[in-house]
């Protein structure tokens, strides 16, 4: 299956972006736990799978990130490098984060961690996504599905997807918590005002110019 993604405008600055998002994205996801306030939808799951059966978050990252893969064939999804990379580099800076960094109980110091790991979650959301080399795993399954079903918008089934991973994640011991509620209301603020800082239009056909385009809603 072909990647999409085209490497041949400024792909240095176009990898190094995506890899540092990619770090910087499990790295934020590691302070979130550590924080021990409360998890995004989805973390809440890997943490819940991560507790029942005794994996690193981490492992369970990649696991069903690559799980998330599989259910792309039947939805005729075309993976992108960034795609690919999502579904390791995450996992593995998750897992590297939270053995350098102990855990801390002064309540100052859990929202400090906190507010660091929602605000660069969503920096590390417009480094990848402004990278354009491909959507992560579990952000192609939603426009995958929605492209599938015209007739639903991305909103409701990304809001039906993450109330089903987070409730079955809490039933299994994720933590939910204030840093749920938080993550919610300010990660698509955040990405939206990091996005045109870090986005690499691509050229527009027969030009050399990049066009200037509205930043995806990530």
């Amino acid at each position: 299956m072909m990647l999409i993604g085209n490497l041949r405008h400024r792909p240095v600055r176009r990898l190094v972006q995506l890899f540092g998002g990619l770090l910087l994205y499990g790295a934020s996801m590691a302070l979130m736990v550590r924080s021990e306030l409360g998890l995004n939808p989805w973390d809440v799951f890997h943490q819940g799978v991560s507790r029942l059966t005794g994996l690193s978050m981490g492992t369970v990252v990649i696991a069903v990130g690559l799980l998330v893969l599989l259910a792309w064939i039947p939805l005729r999804q075309r993976p992108g490098i960034g795609t690919l990379a999502n579904a390791v580099v995450v996992g593995l800076a998750v897992d590297l984060t939270l053995a350098l960094l102990p855990p801390v109980e002064p309540l100052a110091a859990q929202i400090a961690l906190l507010t660091a790991g929602i605000v660069g979650n969503g920096m590390a959301t417009a480094l990848y996504l402004g990278a354009r080399l491909g959507p992560g795993p579990r952000d192609g399954l939603m426009t995958g599905f929605t492209a599938r079903r015209p007739g639903r918008s991305l909103r409701l089934v990304r809001t039906v997807m993450e109330v089903v991973v987070l409730a079955v994640g809490a039933l299994l011991g994720g933590k939910l918590g204030v840093g749920t509620i938080a993550y919610a209301l300010a990660i698509g603020p955040l990405a939206q005002f990091f996005l045109p800082r870090f986005d690499v239009p691509e050229p527009h056909p027969g030009t050399t110019t990049p066009r200037i385009e509205t930043a995806p809603t990530p």
